[in-house]
């Protein structure tokens, strides 16, 4: 049975809805503990000053932070709790927007919201008039005495009210800061080649289903534990050294990729490829490139 993390109300205008936030998702990460190699038993972390080698009680930590290599500004726990934003219970929805506006780069960690006592009834108004309107709301929250910008939504068929929190703008990279993006932007592609990545795409469309994919290494990591626990000797097998293989032709890679995907579906060589769309004109480059705005 889930436990529920966290319980407030939504409030938009003058409705307060109360809820109960649970986590959506339970990560299935290996892990592992650091041993001693030569004697099996765990090893124990410790906090040492390195100009004396003592260790350093917990109260007699502070935090700092780096100005330059080795220069640190000290900042006390009373002058962090001073700045401590007010813990409300409440997630204060500050405007309604189109999912579409939202890039999902700015989603981050997601959670469910149920009903809290009393809440039944404006839970299930405000999930139908969010499906209804395909609007997200997009409010603020304080958890463990950090503000978070969140998403609200319907989810899962619009049975439950999904919450996201959210980066903020100046936390998203500017893509524009990455140099080698500049070479794509100075090559055109073909009406031909286009055409022919256009039908691979659509060889290998298909509907979204999450059970089809599984993490293959967490499951050879799995099993791999299991068969040394049983007392299994593994071999290792020296790693093979890679070469650089020179690259392919566009055209022809992208052809035999096609090609391997229908023999892999079982065709029989009379599929008709789709007609091809008109010939079009690549878009004429301005003479001076212009720069995409930077996400704030």
């Amino acid at each position: 049975m889930a436990r529920s993390i966290w319980t407030g109300a939504i409030s938009f205008g003058l409705v307060t809805v109360p809820v109960k936030l649970y986590s959506s998702v339970n990560r299935k990460t290996v892990r592992f503990h650091q041993l001693s190699g030569k004697s099996g038993v765990r090893i124990s972390q410790r906090r040492v000053d390195p100009s004396t080698g003592d260790e350093v009680a917990y109260e007699d930590i502070v935090k700092g932070f780096e100005l330059t290599p080795d220069h640190y500004v000290v900042i006390e726990p009373g002058e962090l709790e001073s700045l401590e934003l007010k813990k409300t219970k409440t997630i204060e929805i500050e405007d309604f927007v189109e999912l579409s506006d939202i890039d999902p780069i700015f989603y981050d960690h997601p959670y469910y919201l149920a009903p809290g006592t009393g809440g039944a009834k404006p839970y299930r108004l405000l999930l139908d008039a969010m499906r209804e309107s395909g609007r997200v709301a997009i409010a603020r929250v304080v958890i463990r005495s950090k503000e978070q910008l969140v998403a609200l939504r319907p989810m899962r068929d619009d049975h439950v009210l999904g919450m996201s929190t959210m980066l903020f703008g100046d936390e998203i990279v500017d893509p524009d800061t990455i140099d080698e993006l500049g070479a794509a932007d100075d090559v055109e592609t073909t009406d031909r080649e286009l055409d022919i990545a256009k039908q691979l795409i659509e060889s290998l469309a298909g509907s979204f289903d999450p059970d089809k994919y599984r993490d293959e290494y967490r499951d050879e990591v799995l099993n791999l534990i299991e068969r040394k626990a049983a007392g299994e000797e593994i071999a290792v097998q020296p790693a093979a050294e890679e070469e650089d293989e020179p690259v392919p032709d566009l055209m022809a890679a992208l052809k035999a990729s096609l090609d391997a995907v229908r023999d892999r579906d079982g065709g029989d060589g009379e599929e008709k490829p789709k007609k091809a769309p008109a010939k079009r004109k690549a878009p004429a480059k301005s003479a001076a490139k212009k720069k995409a705005p930077a996400k704030s």
